[in-house]
């Protein structure tokens, strides 16, 4: 009898309240590892939507913003200085603004079997209706490789964002806080009051971002989506000059030239030019920097070691 019930002693297994405690044990770890995960999965969240509010929008501006400070107006009539058109796609605002720029271009463009790329570019910023989607714009970027007679057609497109709901563009032709909007900017050539370079422009650009949403907090963020981002960017009056004060690259012909070093060789020391004649140390024909005179009346400084040919 005593050889038994040792027998059954050391055959006995886990009480009932062992088990239970065991599985409660498990279970608040298994809880405290599930809601560990839950955070993880909502700061990534987190962190993926800020990134989205604040690149997306301000980086479409940026770039935007990039172009217009380097806008180009050397040597171009008032009516390739700028457009803004107003357009309306799918219910949402879909300006479209055109112009040429001194930003080097972002596409390379094939040139004699090179890729090269442009000093001098034609860039423009439009939108149309996004095929997958409906609801939504698409913004492209078009950059034109230099400058062809028509600076506002033409070019690559480039695709900026895909989930746009309102591009809009006001244009300011004076400063000050009384000044009335424009919706529109040389669309009519004839018009010298809104042709050339505005005071300033006023853009806004509506964007609904893509966020990663759990479940539980879908309902949360439903309305928090959308994000309306405004920049209003002033162009340099020294760039809003009528016509007939706008730089031109001109060719100076030798007439011109001779007369330009026969003033300086009458005048002697002289503001432009130089106390020599055509062919002297300081004239329009010697080395020296003499006055040039362009087919347009202006007068260019510059040396025979500017010209070809020139020692």
């Amino acid at each position: 009898m005593i050889h038994s019930r040792r027998r059954l002693t050391s055959k006995a297994g886990f009480t009932l309240v062992e088990i239970v405690v065991t599985v409660l044990i498990m279970g608040l770890m298994l809880t405290g590892i599930t809601r560990l995960l839950t955070a993880v999965r909502t700061s990534r969240d987190l962190v993926h939507n800020i990134q989205e509010q604040q690149l997306a929008g301000p980086a479409i501006l940026d770039l935007l913003e990039r172009d217009l400070r380097g806008v180009f107006t050397t040597s171009m009539p008032l009516k390739s200085h700028l457009r803004v058109t107003n357009n309306v796609r799918v219910g949402l605002d879909a300006d479209r603004i055109d112009f040429v720029a001194t930003t080097d271009s972002l596409i390379w463009f094939g040139e004699n079997d090179r890729q090269v790329r442009s000093d001098i570019c034609e860039v423009g910023y439009c939108l149309r209706p996004n095929p997958d989607d409906s609801d939504f714009l698409e913004m492209y970027r078009r950059e034109g490789f230099g400058v062809d007679e028509d600076a506002f057609e033409g070019g690559s497109y480039v695709l900026v964002h895909d989930h746009i709901t309102g591009f809009n563009i006001e244009v300011f032709s004076e400063d000050g806080p009384d000044a009335d909007p424009l919706e529109e900017w040389g669309m009519n050539p004839s018009d010298v009051e809104t042709t050339g370079l505005p005071a300033s422009l006023r853009i806004s650009l509506e964007i609904e971002l893509q966020p990663r949403l759990l479940r539980e907090t879908q309902g949360h963020m439903r309305q928090k989506q959308k994000f309306l981002y405004t920049r209003v960017i002033r162009l340099p009056e020294s760039l809003r000059l009528a016509q007939k004060d706008i730089p031109r690259y001109a060719i100076p012909s030798p007439a011109s030239e001779a007369a330009a070093g026969e003033e300086g060789s009458e005048e002697g020391d002289m503001e432009v030019g130089g106390s020599g004649g055509a062919g002297g140390r300081g004239g329009a024909g010697g080395r020296g920097g003499g006055a040039r005179t362009a087919p347009d009346g202006k007068v260019i400084i510059g040396s025979s070691a500017d010209r070809p040919g020139g020692n």
